[in-house]
């Protein structure tokens, strides 16, 4: 539990923010969150009760309970994202646009 605590000081309020941000995403899973700041999934649920009203927070666990596109395992999709067809590529910082 002490680990726990120690991680979550570390972060910044950016890093706090970009988490809870990243959580709240239907397609963002929590491996995501693991790699990118070291956070298992019960360790954000933990940040979340922390930094969130009780009313949001239960709103949160409630959208996120048991849906696959949190899990990586539960996923039925090979590929991460969804891409539409008619999306360009970006380029060298150029957007293209259709016409």
């Amino acid at each position: 539990m002490a680990t726990n605590l120690v991680v979550t000081m570390e972060l910044t309020v950016e890093q706090i923010d970009r988490i809870i941000e990243m959580a709240w995403e239907d397609r963002t899973p929590f491996d995501a969150i693991l790699v990118q700041f070291g956070l298992s999934e019960q360790e954000v649920i933990k940040l979340m009760r922390r930094e969130l009203k009780p009313s949001s927070f239960k709103r949160w666990r409630k959208r996120v309970q048991n849906r696959a596109t949190k899990h990586s395992a539960k996923r039925v999709f090979e590929l991460g994202r969804f891409k539409c067809s008619r999306q360009k590529q970006i380029t060298s910082n150029k957007i293209s646009k259709r016409i």
